[in-house]
């Protein structure tokens, strides 16, 4: 359902609510118009959305995959402040079966914006990962140290360091495979 289609009807539900609250159905009216709160509230967070993430948190990849691909055109069924959040959630799904398909999502993600720092810094710190897979260093130390500026609330400073971590380990092994190893 599009959002428009949503917000028209949370206000007829909102509408017959007060309607009903005029002519003394009391219980009635109260129970509808939280009935139209929940619809308008869909308005503002997707449920499909709220369900995937729910879904991402439980490792259930599947069922958060299914959820999301119920969005069949996220232009039209999400506000253009979740267009972001969609594009983060469909790649980090997809980084589960292919990881280097995701870069596209993530990088969409960015240029479309996202209002909380961890979840670009997430994002960036993903795309440091596909960097590294690809042994492209310079990229994906930028990376890294654009999630280190945005991970404000240092939620991900624990895979930072890992990701820092790997990096050396990255280092080490371009040294022993080019015959320079010291002992």
């Amino acid at each position: 359902m599009s959002n428009i289609v949503r917000l028209i009807v949370a206000c007829v539900i909102m509408g017959a609510a007060v309607a009903m609250c005029v002519f003394g159905i009391w219980g009635w009216g109260i129970l509808v118009l939280f009935l139209g709160g929940l619809v308008l509230l869909t308005y503002f967070f997707n449920e499909n959305m709220i369900m995937a993430q729910w879904f991402l948190r439980k490792e259930k990849a599947e069922k958060a995959e299914a959820w999301l691909l119920k969005i069949t055109d996220y232009e039209k069924q999400l506000k253009k402040a979740q267009h972001g959040y969609y594009n983060l959630l469909i790649g980090l799904i997809e980084t589960r079966k292919a990881p280097m398909k995701s870069e596209k999502y993530f990088k969409k993600a960015l240029s479309l914006g996202m209002k909380m720092s961890h979840n670009t810094a997430l994002a960036k710190l993903s795309l440091a990962g596909i960097a590294m897979a690809k042994r492209n260093k310079r990229e994906a130390q930028m990376y890294l140290q654009e999630a280190t500026k945005d991970d404000k609330n240092k939620l991900l400073t624990e895979q930072i360091k890992m990701m820092k971590g790997q990096m050396a380990q990255m280092d080490k092994q371009q040294v022993v495979r080019g015959g320079y190893r010291q002992f």
